[in-house]
Parts: C-alpha cells; structure tokens; sequence
C-alpha cells in the first residue's frame, strides 16, 4: 500500500534527496515529485505538521498493542517518545514564529487520508499489521524527510524553519530504521 500525505507532512517530514509535494491542479491523492528548488510556504507546513505528527503517535500505539513482534514494538515505542517531543517543538515553535500568528495548525486531528490509514491498521492484525504498519511508516517518513528538508531550506518563518532542521536528522534516522525493519520483515 503506498502511503501519501499532503505536502505539510511531506514538508514537515522530509530530509531526502527528492521532495515530494501534492499537485494543487490534479487529484489530491496523487504525489508528484517537486523541483530542487521547490518551497514549502508556512501555512502548509503549519497545518501538516501536527496531523502528520499525531498519525505516528497514533499508529506506533497501535503497534505497541497489536504487533507480536519484539523489533516491530521497540520501534514504536521509540516513534511514540521521538514524535511526542517533535510536538512539544512545533508548539514551542509556533509560538515563537514571525509569520504564524494568524495560522492556524489542524490540532491533533487527523487529516482524512491519515485517518483512513489509522483505520486500516486497526482492522489488520497479525504479520498483515506488522507489514501494513511498517509500510506506512516507510512512506510517512519519506514523506516527512522531504517535507523538513524543503521547509528547513526555504521556509519564510525562522522559528518554524528552525524546528524543521532540528527535527530532520530525528527523522532520517526513523527513515533508516524503518527501512531496516522492512527489510527483517521481508516475506
């Protein structure tokens, strides 16, 4: 299942090599990759982060519950910690940016497509689950490496491009671990 978040979240969780960012003029489920030179305006990053946030939380629970296996619950345990601070940051941060008095984030709601994916995991059980859950974090945290990495280059609020800096190597490094857990997971 390929996972696709809004371009906030691409923003808010990106870091690599190529960002991706949703076309505003084609059907909203579909990514497209976005130029080098591509930029995150704040209002998207603002209303992506903290639902995109709230779907690691809420998902890593999920596998803190559901998963049997040991490697597939360390990660979410540690998805859990690691996106309950970036959250404390955000907020710290919004308070804090030039540009975002008057935006405001999506709270911790969960955008429709987030939402979706929660629900599916909570009809999965078993190793469907732990390969639903692990593809899921796969793509979110592409998404979100690409997300940061463009917001931290080109953001217009120092705070919030502050925060987005601060944050990507923390979810390169969830990248990196949920690609090894793919692959220990394979079959």
């Amino acid at each position: 299942m390929k996972t696709l978040l809004t371009v906030a979240t691409i923003a808010l969780l990106a870091g690599g090599p190529a960002a991706f960012a949703q076309s505003s003029d084609t059907d909203s489920t579909k990514v497209t990759p976005m130029a080098a030179d591509s930029k995150v305006d704040t209002p998207t990053f603002v209303k992506t982060v903290p639902s995109a946030n709230e779907f690691e939380i809420q998902s890593s629970k999920l596998a803190e519950e559901k998963s049997k296996s040991a490697d597939v619950k360390k990660f979410a345990k540690q998805m859990i910690t690691d996106h309950t601070k970036a959250g404390e940051d955000f907020k710290a941060a919004l308070s804090q940016g030039q540009t975002t008095a008057s935006i405001k984030p999506a709270g911790s709601m969960l955008q429709p497509k987030e939402q979706q994916m929660l629900d599916e995991l909570k009809t999965a059980s078993g190793k469907d689950f732990d390969r639903k859950y692990i593809q899921m974090q796969t793509d979110a945290h592409k998404e979100a490496v690409a997300l940061f990495s463009t917001y931290g280059k080109s953001g217009d609020d120092p705070a919030m491009k502050e925060f987005a800096k601060k944050t990507l190597p923390v979810l390169k490094m969830h990248e990196k671990h949920v690609k090894e857990l793919a692959g220990a997971h394979q079959g």
